[in-house]
């Protein structure tokens, strides 16, 4: 392991034969020697907070979907938020943005955020994993911006930053999902 990539996005390469990451972007939360953990961005599911996590309701906007943060723990729910006061923060992974303690109570946790965003599941990779598949090109790298975990278009997302990104990564995103279809 080189550095950690804590706070950065993986964006899947065509090369990532996973159908748990096609085209997915994963804000990066954890990536130490032992492992990483982090959430997948752009894939809002049909489920709504008010109907998966209503206790949440007053926090989040209920009509807001839940996010499919990644294959593991699909039935655990992860609250990442932009902090206004860093205090009820577990953990900060790009600026003020982070994942709240797990004692924070939900009325706080309005007070002390700007904004919310609710996922099922979380993605993960053991010691080595993510450094191994990075080595294969599995994952391409880019830093990650505020607007990035709070996209209005989540489902562009992938498309959105490879362009930003430029280059051959730009050529990338316009690539259809099923190269045959070129």
């Amino acid at each position: 392991m080189d550095a950690s990539l804590a706070g950065q996005l993986l964006l899947a390469s065509p090369a990532l034969s996973d159908p748990n990451f096609a085209r997915t972007v994963v804000l990066v939360g954890v990536h130490t020697e032992e492992g990483a953990m982090g959430v997948v961005l752009n894939r809002p599911s049909e489920t709504t907070v008010a109907d998966a996590v209503p206790q949440l309701e007053i926090a989040v906007e209920p009509t807001e979907p839940v996010f499919l943060g990644g294959p593991v723990q699909p039935s655990s729910v992860v609250l990442l938020a932009e902090f206004l006061d860093p205090a009820p923060a577990a953990l900060l992974v790009l600026g003020r943005i982070g994942f709240p303690a797990g004692d924070t109570d939900v009325d706080g946790l309005t007070e002390a955020t700007a904004r919310r965003r609710v996922f099922a599941g979380y993605a993960g990779w053991g010691e080595g994993q993510l450094d191994q598949e990075l080595a294969q090109g599995d994952w391409i790298t880019h830093p990650a911006v505020p607007d990035d975990v709070f996209s209005e278009d989540p489902e562009q997302l992938w498309e959105s930053v490879l362009e930003r990104k430029g280059g051959s990564y730009a050529l990338l995103a316009r690539m259809p999902m099923d190269p045959s279809m070129n």
